[in-house]
């Protein structure tokens, strides 16, 4: 009941902020700068430099399956505006193989990405203007898990975590959407070129193998700091939300189920009502959380 009360009150508080967000992303001239940098390894990435004084917090952002940086409907491109009207420096990078990072696609695997993260986080923490103490990462879909396993790896790297339509069952969740035909061709071929209906991609047998590579129940639990999980409840991910809130080890923490929404919160229609208050609530909780 404590922590119920606590998350109601977390909850109410993101809301407030939320408006603040929306508030300050009307401002005519922005508070940042964008820039886009090239990271070790060849990888693509764009910093955004709030025009507060620093040391600022900063957040990481991975991306999901078949996206790239900005994500879907540009989503990571505005949270971070978002974001950088609120005083906090983002990064959101290209995994290697995908968007305009090097690396062919064939050879992209789950614990690749985690790699590619630890180099931009190495980026991200040695600016100037970055304080260290205060990194947030937030990780979409496939991006969800990435951010697990890396926080998993460094549990004092991230103060804030945020997932929007992830969960933990990686195979499982890759099986349903995929498909074990697309398996079992990787494994028989070393490859197989898949048609996702939006863009077509070529995968690895290293990419199917990655999936289970770790218990990402397991890996979750180690992450000892705050953390928020979205997600629509038309989407596979909304079945996560209690087990998430149950077993997250940090203080703080809160959910927010999106009612009506799919994987992508209705971005890429007309209507931006979901996408804007997941981005909104987003910007606030990071703003809370790592001030």
């Amino acid at each position: 009941m404590k922590t119920f009360r606590r998350l109601l009150i977390v909850l109410a508080a993101l809301s407030l902020l939320a408006l603040g967000a929306v508030a300050a992303s009307a401002q005519a001239s922005p508070a940042f700068d964008e820039t886009v940098v090239t990271l070790d390894n060849g990888i693509s990435a764009t910093l955004v430099q709030p025009a507060a004084e620093g040391p600022v917090p900063a957040v990481l952002m991975l991306h999901g399956f078949g996206s790239s940086k900005d994500e879907v409907g540009n989503m990571y491109k505005n949270l971070a505006a978002a974001l950088g009207e609120q005083g906090i420096a983002s990064l959101r990078i290209d995994f290697r193989g995908w968007g305009e990072s090097a690396g062919e696609m064939v050879e992209s695997t789950v614990d690749g990405m985690v790699e590619d993260a630890a180099t931009a986080y190495a980026y991200l923490t040695a600016l100037d203007f970055v304080d260290p103490e205060r990194i947030g990462v937030i990780g979409f879909s496939l991006g969800g898990w990435v951010a697990q396993w890396s926080a998993a790896d460094h549990p004092d790297w991230y103060d804030s975590m945020v997932l929007w339509s992830s969960g933990t069952d990686l195979k499982g969740t890759f099986l349903d959407s995929l498909g074990q035909d697309n398996f079992d061709a990787a494994a028989a071929d070393g490859q197989v070129e898949i048609d996702l209906g939006w863009r077509t991609v070529t995968l690895g047998e290293g990419f199917f193998t990655s999936l289970e590579s770790r218990d990402t129940e397991a890996e979750f639990v180690k992450y000892p700091g705050s953390f928020m999980v979205v997600a629509g409840t038309e989407d596979f991910s909304g079945d996560y939300l209690e087990w998430f809130l149950t077993h997250a080890q940090g203080e703080l923490r809160a959910a927010y189920l999106v009612q009506g929404a799919d994987h992508i919160y209705a971005v890429l229609t007309e209507d931006q009502t979901m996408a804007n208050a997941v981005i909104a609530r987003t910007a606030a909780w990071f703003k809370m959380s790592l001030d």
